[in-house]
């Protein structure tokens, strides 16, 4: 069942507000991105913003794993999450 964009974007800006918080990780999404707090602060509202956030996360199962049994998500939670935000289709080739 496909997620309503409201709802995904709640359970990005919880990824977001997990990230934030851990220290080690978010070294790592700044660096990666280019982004600053600043720069976080302004994407919080930003459904593109986020859905790069879940991308991010989703680049190890270790992150979704950690981030899923913080908040008591199933595993596959996060890429229906990232689907229903924008940039998150599936992606046709033919």
């Amino acid at each position: 069942m496909a997620l309503r964009q409201e709802t995904a974007e709640t359970l990005a800006l919880g990824a977001l507000e997990w990230l934030v918080g851990n220290e080690e990780l978010l070294p790592i999404f700044l660096g990666s991105t280019g982004a600053g707090l600043d720069d976080i602060r302004a994407g919080a509202t930003d459904p593109e913003f986020l859905g790069s956030v879940l991308d991010f996360l989703l680049m190890d199962d270790a992150w979704v794993t950690a981030f899923c049994d913080a908040k008591s998500l199933p595993y596959d939670q996060l890429m229906q999450v990232r689907a229903a935000l924008p940039g998150g289709q599936a992606v046709h080739w033919t």
